[in-house]
């Protein structure tokens, strides 16, 4: 990476972060690659690309803040005796609920297994049977087992870990924490590079391709699981650039994440129910069996209506896994600490949970290479809309899309030509200062209740205009230092915009008053 100011050395090659102070930071920088978030699909971008280029990774906080950490489940690959890609393709389908590209689903499950080995061969521990072969777990709506974990309920970290020593071991990748994207640079009908903000300085990072992985938006929601850095910042920042969008209406609710009073939510994972924990409302009635063949492993939009009915109908739900009993702590130690913490003991004790934003479906429209709209931008994991999970993701997808379309984004980038070496003379521009931080989080809690209450499980015509009438008053109302609360508010307007677009009920997108499917939505989508 070359540094286009006067005044300190260049940087290049390091093989750990870098922490810059304010008076280190230049004004331009100039790298190869450019990539844009530090989850499963950014880090795995970096990695591959790397042999092919000098890499610079920009995080919002730091390298170990995504929400590949969170990921409990595992990655769903067809690994297994018994198993194949075609099983796997047909239970992509069936929960993509007639929206998914087929295509991408057949890139997906095909070459999922050879990036999953990769990763071990990488170093990733995952977790081994007697034999020394993969421990494989079933998750809902899986027809067979095919889920890798690590270390019971820690699969997400361990991918993190794995590919955060991989991208320090590599010297050809920078990695630059504290630094929040502003807006795309496009010049000449292509994106040049972004504009950012590091440590409240203007730089300007200029490269010959850009990857925006920048991961999801569940923190537009009052309940989600995912961390506070997912603002939404992605798609907002492509959406302002005329970057092509689509599906932004279905949203995956998990459907058991642990009633407390926290941002975010524990998660506890579908895993759980797999190793055959119930689901029981407040009169410890056991509800599932009579609304779905799968019961508790129904589709994750299933339960998690379910959930929501019969917490209004009755007042609680309970996820009962004291069946499993000493079991939980070696299957899930992750999760029985998450509990433990919280005074709930699982062997003994029935878990409370409620549905939570989980994972954005839609997104950024890439091709199979991982192309935008925008030359020169691409897009993979959450913040993309590759077409893999249709209107409903299908559990431990997610991992999996980022690692299989990680790859192809890192080695189609190998073949961008390289910028003409003279740079064009830099804008003038400052990053607006943020005035009052008070009033930028009374004005998230506002977009976060808005959504929750309109734009989420049950979705309705009347909600869903108040909502956006709400959201574009509001949006009105933003100063200009209130940057990612921007983007927070522009991401919501195209979910509940698109929401109240579609008229039919499919995957995570319900309307209580269009509660079916309709046969003229099949395969259609919204785009922006």
């Amino acid at each position: 990476m070359r540094r286009e100011a006067n005044g300190a050395a260049q940087w290049s090659g390091a093989r750990d972060v870098f922490f810059p102070t304010a008076l280190s930071i230049p004004s331009t920088l100039r790298t190869r690659f450019l990539v844009i978030g530090s989850g499963v699909a950014g880090l795995h971008t970096a990695w591959r690309a790397a042999p092919h280029g000098d890499v610079l990774i920009l995080t919002k906080r730091t390298l170990r803040d995504s929400a590949t950490s969170y990921a409990q489940g595992g990655i769903a690959a067809a690994l297994g005796a018994g198993d194949s890609p075609e099983l796997h393709r047909k239970d992509t389908l069936a929960a993509g609920a007639a929206l998914c590209d087929r295509e991408a689903v057949e890139v997906l499950v095909e070459e999922g297994p050879a990036r999953v080995r990769e990763l071990q061969l990488a170093g990733a521990a995952f977790d081994l049977g007697s034999d020394g072969q993969l421990t494989l777990g079933r998750e809902a709506a899986h027809s067979a087992h095919r889920i890798v974990h690590a270390h019971g309920d820690r699969t997400g970290a361990e991918v993190a870990r794995t590919l955060i020593d991989r991208v320090r071991d590599t010297k050809a990748t920078d990695v630059l924490e504290h630094a929040r994207v502003l807006d795309l640079i496009v010049e000449d009908g292509r994106c040049a590079g972004v504009r950012a903000s590091v440590l409240g300085q203007a730089v300007e990072i200029r490269a010959d391709a850009t990857v925006l992985a920048a991961g999801g938006c569940g923190q537009i929601y009052r309940y989600t699981t995912n961390p506070l850095v997912a603002t939404g910042d992605g798609f907002a920042i492509a959406h302002r650039a005329g970057v092509r969008l689509s599906d932004m209406e279905f949203v995956q609710f998990h459907p058991t994440a642990l009633d407390t009073p926290e941002n975010p939510l524990a998660l506890v994972s579908e895993a759980v129910r797999g190793e055959g924990a119930t689901l029981v409302n407040a009169e410890q009635v056991r509800f599932m069996v009579g609304r779905h063949k799968l019961a508790e492993l129904a589709p994750r939009d299933i339960v998690a209506r379910e959930i929501f009915r019969e917490r209004a109908r009755t007042g609680a739900v309970y996820l009962d896994a004291r069946a499993i009993a000493e079991g939980f702590v070696k299957r899930f130690p992750g999760i029985f600490a998450l509990c433990q913490h919280r005074g709930i003991d699982p062997r003994h004790d029935l878990i409370p949970v409620t549905p939570a934003a989980h994972y954005m479906m839609g997104g950024i429209v890439t091709d199979l290479a991982g192309h935008s709209s925008l030359p020169h931008l691409y897009a993979c994991g959450e913040v993309a809309c590759t077409g893999v999970h249709g209107a409903n993701r299908l559990a431990s997808n997610s991992l999996l899309e980022g690692l299989v379309f990680a790859e192809r984004v890192a080695r189609d980038m190998a073949g961008t030509p390289r910028s003409a070496t003279a740079q064009r003379r830099r804008r003038s521009w400052d990053v607006p200062p943020l005035g009052d931080r008070g009033a930028a989080q009374v004005s998230a809690d506002a977009i976060r209740t808005l959504m929750w209450e309109h734009a989420a499980i049950d979705r309705n015509a009347r909600g869903l205009r108040q909502c956006v009438a709400a959201l574009d008053e509001l949006h009105g109302r933003l100063d200009a230092g209130m940057t990612e609360e921007h983007n927070m508010c522009e991401t919501a307007q195209l979910v509940a915009a698109a929401a109240l677009a579609r008229r039919e009920s499919r995957g995570g997108h319900f309307r209580s008053d269009f509660p079916r499917a309709k046969g003229e939505w099949r395969g259609k989508h919204i785009e922006w």
